[in-house]
């Protein structure tokens, strides 16, 4: 695997290292040494699957509050979608910064998201579907989320004819630092 840094402390994409032959190819796509050795966590609790039927379609921007911060490991297996995080660690030299890449089942990178970082991402291709790497197993009573297009952060998303979203995402509020905890 090959780790690039994002613009956002602690977070990187991480791309495979192909070995292809007249089969086709083979990649290591988790290694817990290889993680480890660029200071990331190992810890795995779940795994899910996001389908997506529309393009345009917008989850997020979620998290969980602490205790219960979770780690991420995103990557898209069928279709494309903008994926997109934003650093909400108080703290952070890079505070209500956002990042964003294009994930894809054609590049196959994958977008490591530390804790303390709010993540969502659009579509943009019909029946899309994401794959994640979570290192805490979900809390309800921690779900949070913040705004898509809360100012405080100005994300800048691909254009969409339709957006397909829940009312929950629609509707959350704009960031306030004290709910990130």
């Amino acid at each position: 695997m090959r780790f690039t840094p994002t613009p956002l402390e602690g977070a990187w994409l991480v791309d495979l290292d192909r070995i292809e032959d007249e089969r086709g190819f083979f990649a290591r796509s988790w290694s817990p040494e290889e993680f480890a050795a660029y200071g990331l966590s190992t810890d795995l609790a779940a795994c899910n699957v996001s389908f997506n039927a529309a393009a345009g379609t917008l989850r997020g921007m979620h998290f969980q509050a602490d205790p219960h911060g979770e780690v991420k490991l995103v990557r898209c297996t069928a279709g494309a979608i903008f994926d997109v995080l934003v650093d909400l660690r108080p703290g952070s030299p890079t505070h209500r910064r956002w990042t964003g890449a294009v994930l894809s089942a054609e590049n196959r990178s994958a977008l490591y998201i530390p804790e303390g970082f709010g993540h969502g991402f659009q579509t943009l291709v019909p029946d899309s579907e994401v794959l994640y790497l979570m290192s805490s197993p979900y809390v309800a009573e921690a779900a949070r989320g913040v705004r898509w297009d809360d100012p405080a952060f100005g994300i800048d998303w691909p254009p969409a004819e339709h957006r397909v979203m829940s009312e929950r995402d629609r509707t959350y509020p704009d960031y306030a630092p004290e709910a990130a905890r």
